[in-house]
């Protein structure tokens, strides 16, 4: 899952900012009844203008954050939807929206094609950049990703810089210097959104430093702002989840149920509860995966395997189901999956790819590494045949 301070809103033309208080990035806010009526806004002025490009891509920009902060796909569909009309004559703005649509549903390529392309038109296209930047992250190229910072910096983005610098430094071995970057670039934060998202991932790299005082503040300051947003929630229940405190997650994401990856970690803490409303939790995520599949969707593999591998206790199908999320998303969640599917199915070799990457990456999560160390030799057993994901 690409989550990222790196996205932009949709503008009516090309244009060049002058300062580092323009907004070119939005994140995602709390969805409540003035989300309503400004997508109730914006549908009547894209029926009362269907070829206005403008219009659709602010629809479209609405439709694509009300997903990232309510977690749910289909605003995709209908962002989908508005701008498909459009092609293959897109504006700069609805390229750079297609792009995002495009990575939020692992197209990763074809994403990156559109923002090429609405480069080639606007080369100070920041938010472009910036989502090139976070694509290359999940894909590991982070060489690739340096230089989309770099380009960044040349734009004189600070907050979109440092963001970016801060996650390749986290994801390559430096950890403390991706805090203290973070930390700096938060200092510079304007606006709510960019310090959410800042916030979110100081709490992250706080907890792969093992500092959980430090992370816990963070995450805190981030929920204090009041805003929905999806990765931060599944965030904070990972870390909750992690120290043991499921029932804090029960009560962080009722009425969350619509999200796929929240329901997942409120059925993972109905069932170390035992609460009772984790059976109809659990039949639904496994009606949700079957129907995904049926779509032939596979964005959530990570979160299948671990639903495999936590709930369902079917490590063989957790690790096909994470090695093959690994061939498409190699974040440090993915990593991390990859590692305990393939410990409990003991399967060494499907472990190697993390391994290979804690490796070549120095990636200082100890949690992570310890169990990249319990990977190697563990003697294998008998591999079942059962469906491919």
């Amino acid at each position: 899952m690409c989550s990222s301070l790196l996205a932009s809103p949709a503008q009516s033309a090309p244009r060049t900012p002058v300062d580092d208080a323009t907004v070119i990035e939005k994140l995602p806010f709390r969805a409540g009844e003035s989300r309503a009526r400004e997508l109730d806004a914006l549908r009547a002025s894209a029926r009362k203008a269907p070829g206005d490009a403008a219009v659709a891509a602010a629809l479209a920009q609405a439709y694509f954050d009300t997903a990232q902060a309510r977690g749910d796909p289909r605003f995709i569909g209908y962002a989908d939807a508005v701008v498909s009309p459009f092609d293959p004559k897109m504006s700069v703005d609805l390229l750079v929206i297609r792009g995002m649509l495009r990575q939020y549903r692992h197209d990763f390529d074809g994403a990156l094609g559109d923002f090429a392309a609405a480069l080639a038109q606007d080369p100070e296209r920041a938010g472009a950049h910036a989502w090139r930047g976070a694509i290359y992250l999940v894909l590991a190229q982070y060489d690739k990703a340096r230089k989309e910072c770099a380009a960044l910096l040349e734009l004189q983005r600070p907050v979109l810089q440092g963001g970016c610098t801060g996650l390749v430094q986290a994801y390559t071995g430096q950890l403390s210097s991706a805090y203290a970057t973070l930390q700096t670039t938060l200092a510079l934060a304007r606006y709510d959104d960019q310090r959410l998202w800042l916030l979110t991932r100081l709490g992250e790299v706080s907890a792969w430093l093992g500092q959980k005082a430090r992370a816990e503040r963070h995450y805190r300051d981030a929920l204090a702002l009041d805003r929905d947003d999806g990765y931060l929630l599944a965030a904070w229940a990972d870390f909750l989840l992690d120290n043991k405190r499921p029932a804090e997650v029960v009560k962080l994401l009722a009425g969350w149920e619509a999200s796929d990856p929240l329901l997942l970690r409120l059925a993972e803490a109905e069932t170390l509860l035992q609460v009772p409303t984790a059976i109809a939790h659990l039949q639904a995520l496994d009606d949700r995966f079957a129907a995904a599949k049926l779509r032939g969707d596979t964005t959530h593999r990570a979160e299948e395997a671990r639903f495999q591998l936590r709930l369902r206790k079917n490590a063989v199908l957790a690790v096909q189901l994470a090695s093959a999320n690994y061939q498409v998303q190699k974040e440090p969640r993915d990593l991390r999956m990859l590692l305990e599917a393939a410990l409990a199915a003991r399967d060494p070799d499907a472990a190697k790819p993390a391994r290979d990457w804690l490796q070549s990456t120095g990636f200082e999560d100890a949690p992570m590494r310890a169990l990249g160390e319990q990977t190697l030799g563990l003697p294998p057993v008998v591999k079942k045949q059962v469906m491919a994901p």
